[in-house]
């Protein structure tokens, strides 16, 4: 996938074409209200000075302040994280969280780094950044490679920078420095509601489930299904997957992967590849990695009845068109894998206020925000009848323009 970005905007070009919407707004929504670009300088251990190069999109905050997490990975541009941005100003007007979308991001392998090396890289970032976030402008957070651990060095770096303990510049923070009951979860959760309302629309009961990725989302995604009584047939990380058309162990799966680092070799199964994955014999397969991985080629071999997208970006247009062609629903990631954000706002209410909940209240506050949600998408959906995905960029892209108007700025 050369260029995300214009695959997202291919995404709100097919919404404009099913509503009126003011050519004002769409050409401020076509490009992004910021992008930074920072050099990140660390001591490496052995003496050495290596440079970073480090990225802030702030791409619109007509319904708030700027939201969006960090990802440190070694393939990370600035294409990327200006399409991350822009999924993230649609998916919190999709669940209709007062917040505009950001993204962050590093050019980085952090599995070739030490401890040390981490943290200061991690600290370089919030210090280069500390004068364009903060709790009432930009709030970062997790996302691919990057951890509370991570969070908490730049909340504590930011903090020092201006000078005031401030927990809510940052979410996904550990316990104990402000981070909420709850958030490590709260993206499969979220994910599990709406898999829950759409497979109600369609009549799935007891579904055979593949999971594409093995992180943090996919494998607690996986583990929901496991305790449903789900049979979750297959299971992929970026070493290859596994599959058992009797359903497998999650449990014993979670095991072996913290054992061997993979779920590959795993005992009782036949291996597949990642794309093979996504042409088993299923009811629902779940993208939970990184953008790009459903191609025309494999929505073309997909037979699941259901895609859940809990990954950003993982379906390309082209492969949108061939699924809703085929009948096949696509929850997306705008709606999907919103209860991360959700969920993440709920921190930052909390550290503003200096008051938390426990995790059955945020359980319960997630819960019907992600079925409204999956509501509103679906009536759209239906009203205009097109796929998910249109649905809810015309739900979301409504609520932006009319914080636009309401502010003046169109």
């Amino acid at each position: 996938m050369a260029n995300p970005f214009e695959a997202a905007l291919q995404q709100l070009d097919t919404a404009a074409g099913y509503i009126g919407i003011d050519t004002n707004a769409l050409a401020r929504l076509q490009k992004p209200m910021r992008e930074l670009h920072v050099s990140i300088p660390v001591r490496m251990d052995d003496g050495s000075l290596k440079v970073f190069e480090g990225y802030r999109v702030q791409y619109d905050d007509s319904r708030g302040p700027f939201k969006g997490g960090i990802r440190f990975h070694p393939q990370t541009d600035i294409h990327e994280v200006r399409a991350l941005a822009f999924w993230m100003t649609f998916k919190c007007a999709t669940v209709g969280i007062p917040y505009g979308g950001a993204k962050g991001g590093m050019t980085v392998d952090p599995k070739s780094l030490s401890e040390r090396e981490l943290e200061q890289l991690s600290r370089g970032w919030a210090r280069a950044m500390s004068k364009f976030i903060g709790p009432h402008t930009d709030i970062p957070a997790p996302d691919v490679y990057t951890t509370p651990q991570i969070m908490a060095w730049m909340m504590d770096e930011y903090s020092q920078a201006v000078g005031v303990y401030s927990p809510a510049v940052i979410t996904g923070k550990p316990l104990d420095v402000g981070g909420s009951q709850g958030r490590g979860i709260a993206t499969a959760f979220g994910g599990m509601v709406v898999t829950e309302a759409v497979s109600k629309k369609l009549g799935l009961k007891n579904p055979r489930v593949a999971v594409q990725g093995f992180g943090n989302a996919g494998a607690t995604y996986a583990q929901m299904c496991f305790k449903k009584g789900w049979k979750v047939v297959a299971l992929s990380d970026s070493k290859g997957g596994i599959y058992n058309a009797d359903g497998l162990d999650v449990d014993a799966v979670t095991k072996h992967k913290q054992s061997t680092r993979s779920v590959v070799g795993f005992p009782c199964a036949q291996a597949v590849s990642n794309e093979e994955l996504f042409a088993l014999d299923c009811d629902i397969v779940v993208p939970a990695a990184l953008e790009g991985v459903i191609t025309p080629e494999v929505a073309k071999t997909i037979r699941a009845k259901l895609v859940v997208e809990l990954a950003n970006g993982p379906t390309l247009p082209e492969a949108d068109k061939i699924l809703f062609q085929n009948n096949i629903t696509l929850a997306p990631d705008i709606l999907a894998n919103a209860g991360g954000v959700t969920t993440s706002y709920f921190e930052w209410v909390q550290n503003l206020a200096n008051y938390y909940w426990t995790e059955e209240e945020v359980l319960n506050k997630l819960t019907p925000i992600m079925e409204r949600a999956t509501e509103d998408v679906w009536q759209q959906a239906q009203q205009h009848k097109t796929d998910l995905r249109t649905g809810a960029y015309i739900h979301a892209t409504g609520r932006i323009v009319a914080s636009m108007k309401s502010r003046g700025r169109i």
